[in-house]
């Protein structure tokens, strides 16, 4: 049974009338009527009397039009709900992000996307370093802003938001700390921390496998959010790059950031699955770059 076929048959039984069913079908009483004979061809029986003076389903026709009317609604209704999910602007948007700096940039862009979308609430989710680009695969938030392009072919991302130059935390007591600055280079002098769990090419945005020179970059302890790194690194465990802002927003006492003379910047975009985009994740980059054009960097240049 075709969805055509489905819709005469309905259309034919709610009107009792060929007539005034092929006018609401736009198509010629024939083809009311062929569609019909084809449908009771199949059931093999009729589904509808037929005279001169009226129409009326018989009471095969009754059955099979209360099997089916409930189930086809369900299914107009279902496609209905899935277009204005799709193309409006209301409903929830989830929105991670990683550190607390970048968690008020969010409520920034929440806060221009809301008043342009009254409708739609936006839901924040902190990720962990670990997490890498998961909480998008596991379907827990629908837009994630990373500082990567994103990994794999079934992801869509932003153009570039801001750029933040690296530093690189070292404990207080490394002899890096007493430096006014650090290169890729000085990254094969020690241990560089690796996040756990993350892709290899995530990873390798902030720490190469090698130095400029050749010399091979040796990885230490794993770890899996932002404050075991900062509590390995203070503990003299290892080094890692990090964002500039982490000067600003996570001053410890066991914890010095030198700055990257050559290091790679972070590049901040928003990522999202790109089966599932919708004109919410569309309207919430749209906030996102406007904002940035409007009042620049969230973390500028000292």
């Amino acid at each position: 049974m075709e969805r055509r076929e489905i819709e005469v048959f309905l259309t034919v039984g709610e009107e009792l009338h060929f007539g005034r069913s092929a006018e609401r079908l736009h198509v010629s009483v024939a083809m009311v009527s062929k569609t019909i004979k084809k449908l009771e061809r199949s059931v093999g029986a009729a589904l509808f009397d037929r005279t001169s003076r009226r129409v009326a389903l018989t009471p095969i026709g009754r059955r099979l039009y209360d099997d089916v009317r409930p189930a086809h609604q369900q299914i107009l209704d279902g496609f209905e709900r899935a277009v204005a999910a799709g193309r409006g602007v209301d409903g929830v948007l989830r929105a991670g992000f990683l550190g607390t700096a970048v968690a008020q940039f969010v409520l920034r862009v929440a806060e221009v996307f809301q008043a342009r979308h009254p409708a739609c609430q936006v839901r924040i989710q902190e990720s962990r370093y670990a997490d890498g680009t998961g909480l998008l695969d596991d379907d827990v938030v629908d837009v994630l802003l990373i500082a990567a392009a994103g990994s794999g072919p079934d992801l869509a991302a932003s153009p570039v938001l801001f750029r933040e130059p690296p530093v690189l935390a070292v404990s207080a007591r490394h002899p890096f700390a007493r430096r006014d600055a650090v290169s890729v280079e000085d990254l094969a002098r020690d241990k560089v921390l690796r996040p756990r769990g993350i892709p290899a090419e995530l990873d390798a945005l902030s720490v190469p496998a090698g130095t400029p020179g050749g010399r091979p970059i040796e990885r230490g302890m794993e770890f899996g959010t932002v404050q075991e790194m900062f509590a390995l690194v203070g503990a003299g465990r290892g080094v890692f790059p990090v964002p500039r802002h982490a000067s600003l927003y996570d001053s410890r006492p066991d914890v010095v950031y030198v700055p990257m003379s050559d290091g790679p910047p972070f590049e901040w975009r928003l990522v999202w699955r790109a089966a599932a985009e919708t004109n919410r994740i569309r309207a919430f980059c749209q906030a996102a770059a406007d904002l940035v054009a409007e009042e620049g960097s969230p973390f500028p240049a000292a």
